[in-house]
């Protein structure tokens, strides 16, 4: 069985870290940080958008900042000339 990381990755997602950080209702002057990972597509974010959506919806927390990383794993492969040879005799 192919692992479910690998067939996203292969329909163009990649992995999309945010750091969320967010205030909570009985601490408003503590600023607290959460760590979300999830294989995403760019530049849209159609699955972190999701989980912001539900995050106002349902907890109790208010978002300051989101900042978004992202990184494609699987793309086309590059390559270079070599500019000598190699041999073992």
């Amino acid at each position: 069985m192919t692992d479910r990381a690998f067939l996203v990755q292969l329909d163009g997602y990649g992995l999309t870290t945010a750091e969320i950080c967010y205030f909570m209702p009985d601490h408003p002057s503590l600023v607290q940080i959460y760590a979300w990972q999830e294989y995403d597509a760019a530049p849209d974010f159609p699955v972190l958008f999701d989980f912001l959506a539900h995050w106002r919806r349902e907890i109790e927390a208010e978002i300051r900042s989101v900042r978004i990383a992202h990184e494609k794993m699987i793309r086309p492969a590059s390559w270079r000339t070599a500019d000598g040879v190699i041999s073992w005799d």
